[in-house]
């Protein structure tokens, strides 16, 4: 029966990670997520996570180690850079998320679904939710990102503008990547991975660093 029970608990948090991905962490239906990994009980999802958030934080946790690893092996390659290089800081950030978005389908969910929970305020899906998505990392990482900064001379509420518009538009990007994988082909062709990410790290550098505003 353990094993039953394991089975149904992954079943379930495949369907959620479809489900969240396509619809949205808000939108996504228990019900259908509970159909869609083959039980026949309504309160599966209640039974086995206690709540849409206690699902969430199981989605989040299946890649949350894998994630916050691969970003603290760039980050120790940033941190040997020098202090004015703010590209390094930025492919930290770049390229794990890229790597898992392109790992298979659980990796492109994966994706889309932090790339959702990154651009709201996540304080009422509860702390268990906020811990999961912490162990992605991007704390240290963003630290040594401020301290490439300094030579800027932004104020700190144009430094807090510019990195929200960097992560939202960093991770619209691979998340829109992402989920061309499962739609039909755009007007246009992709990147190779690698060209991709050099793009896009380079984007970013350009976003981040460019000109401040008249006034600072």
């Amino acid at each position: 029966m353990p094993h039953a029970a394991d089975d149904t608990r992954k079943a379930l948090i495949d369907a959620a990670a479809r489900a969240f991905a396509e619809h949205g962490i808000h939108a996504a239906s228990l019900l259908e997520i509970t159909r869609q990994a083959g039980q026949r009980n309504r309160g599966a999802v209640h039974y086995h996570f206690g709540s849409r958030e206690g699902m969430l934080t199981a989605v989040l946790e299946r890649h949350a180690d894998e994630l916050g690893r691969r970003e603290l092996e760039l980050l120790a390659v940033a941190a040997e850079r020098p202090d004015d290089d703010v590209a390094s800081v930025i492919e930290a950030i770049v390229r794990p998320v890229t790597e898992m978005a392109e790992s298979g389908w659980r990796g492109r969910c994966y994706i889309v679904i932090v790339g959702e929970l990154v651009q709201q305020d996540i304080t009422p899906l509860g702390p268990e939710v906020e811990a999961a998505l912490a162990r992605t990392g991007g704390y240290e990482l963003f630290d040594l990102l401020r301290s490439r900064l300094v030579p800027l001379g932004m104020d700190e509420a144009l430094e807090r503008e510019r990195l929200a518009l960097l992560v939202a538009f960093i991770m619209r990007s691979i998340a829109d990547r992402a989920r061309a994988g499962e739609l039909p082909p755009r007007g246009r062709d992709e990147l190779p991975t690698e060209r991709f990410i050099c793009n896009l790290v380079q984007m970013a550098t350009a976003m981040l660093t460019a000109p401040l505003p008249a006034g600072g």
